[in-house]
């Protein structure tokens, strides 16, 4: 008797599409990194999928259809078209992230350069001035002259000199008074074939806010604050007096000898601060490499891996390619992160660090006076401290070793039978510091600087006596 019951439909398709449309959705709206969720997260398709499938069966056998749904050609073709679908969509990002597309060769005919000039206006030495610019570098130098001054150059593209010239001359440059401010804009056509190169000088004290969509920005001595944003571009402030603030998206950027603070956020590649008596703040996305050298009120760094707080650093900070090293950071260190390579060099406050899947190295010249508490997970830790250091020690390795260069009655160390290692105990004469290490499935290593270490006396000389055979030498 055949079965008058109809094949059950599967309903992976439709929860299918419903959950790449969510990420989608996320990933327009809400910041969503959907090429680190599939590089980390594919399996879920896997489990998803099979878990869709085994409810159906479970489901349909409670309902006596034993005609249940297999999986079919189309849904596999189905996974593909969708996994393909979110492929370009990671594709496109890294493409505006990485790729200058309008460097490409080719397009509409070949690119044309003409002069750019612009009367010049006086200003209050202290005015407000706005740059805002579409496709073009902006370059901006300070100048002891109440008033502004613009040239530059029009770059066009076009299939002739003389197409690319009627382009350009529908395009200028104006400079508006807005309020008790002023503003150096694009005026006229201005369209994608055509690009704005900006040779701006404004008076020294003047309050300067550039705005650029694509194209590098450059800005020197300045003796008031400076405000960037930049859609895509190099940028590179020097020698200024006042807090900078940065807001990019892609590209370099570059501060140095700067007498204030300095913020950049955002995204973008690298990162270089240079000599400021303020802080460093970086809030975004950068991918490196990131260097800090001489900030006098320390470094502020967050981002979706990394929690740093350095209240001072008069030596170096370097991160990038899955190292983090920091050298002569005479305050405290504060420091949440996961698949780094972590080296501390020199650390003159307390020290907390908390990693993940990265080696953790802490290596100091004179003996810390303040506390250190390392955790980590999946990888070792390495603490070398000079032999004249007093403190107090708690260590504790799952599953792993502990090595330790230093030895005294008052520390002890036990092991078990399924690994673990412990150490606990007093070094030293004085009253020292609370050191504290813990991880897992790695090793913890306490060694003494070289300088510290026992050298084996010299062997005596062995006087070699003549050879018989040999003339002794002659006299003179």
């Amino acid at each position: 008797m055949a079965n008058s019951r109809l094949r059950s439909k599967s309903t992976f398709p439709g929860l299918a599409l419903i959950s790449v449309g969510v990420l989608l959705l996320l990933h327009n709206y809400g910041g969503f990194n959907i090429g680190h969720f599939i590089w980390h997260w594919w399996p879920l398709v896997l489990i998803f999928w099979g878990a869709v499938k085994l409810y159906e069966r479970t489901a349909a056998s409670r309902a006596g259809n034993v005609a249940t749904s297999p999986i079919t050609a189309g849904e596999i073709l189905l996974v593909l078209g969708l996994l393909s679908l979110l492929g370009i969509v990671v594709a496109v990002d890294y493409g505006k992230q990485h790729l200058q597309i309008d460097d490409w060769p080719g397009g509409m005919g070949d690119r044309f350069e003409f002069d750019l000039e612009v009367a010049p206006k006086p200003v209050p030495p202290d005015a407000r001035i706005t740059i805002r610019n579409g496709r073009g570098d902006i370059s901006v130098h300070a100048s002891d002259e109440p008033q502004i001054r613009v040239s530059g150059k029009k770059r066009a593209k076009g299939w002739s000199e003389t197409d690319a010239q009627k382009l350009a001359e529908r395009a200028s440059v104006e400079i508006v008074q807005n309020g008790d401010g002023f503003e150096i804009r694009p005026a006229g056509s201005v369209d994608s074939r055509l690009s704005l190169d900006l040779e701006v000088s404004v008076p020294k004290r003047s309050s300067l806010t550039i705005r650029n969509e694509r194209g590098d920005v450059g800005v020197s001595d300045m003796a008031t604050p400076v405000s960037i944003t930049s859609g895509s571009g190099d940028i590179e402030v020097r020698n200024t007096v006042g807090d900078v603030s940065i807001d990019t998206h892609k590209g370099t950027t570059k501060v140095s000898d700067t007498n204030g603070n300095v913020k950049i956020s955002g995204r973008g590649g690298e990162v270089s601060v240079n000599s400021a008596t303020g802080g460093l703040t970086l809030d975004g996305e950068f991918f490196g490499p990131i260097t800090a050298d001489k900030v006098a009120k320390g470094v502020r760094f967050i981002s979706k891996r990394t929690d740093l707080t350095l209240t001072q650093l008069s030596g170096h900070l370097e991160a990038g390619s899955g190292n983090l090293e920091i050298t002569d950071a005479p305050g405290n260190l504060n420091l949440r992160t996961n698949r780094y390579d972590v080296s501390v060099e020199n650390a003159g406050g307390k020290v907390k660090i908390d990693n993940r899947d990265g080696n953790v190295e802490l290596r100091f010249s004179a003996p810390p006076k303040e506390d250190i508490d390392v955790s980590n997970a999946a990888s070792g830790i390495t603490l070398t401290l000079p032999g004249s250091s007093s403190f107090e020690i708690l260590a504790d390795c799952h599953s792993c070793d502990i090595d330790s260069e230093f030895s005294a009655d008052s520390l002890k160390k036990t092991s078990t039978e399924s690994g673990d290692s412990h150490l606990e105990g007093k070094y030293g004469s004085a009253r020292g510091p609370k050191i504290i290490l813990k991880t897992s499935y790695g090793s913890i290593s306490l060694h003494r600087t070289s300088s510290d270490m026992p050298v084996p006396p010299k062997p005596p000389a062995v006087k070699v006596p003549a050879h018989p055979f040999l003339p002794k030498a002659e006299k003179h």
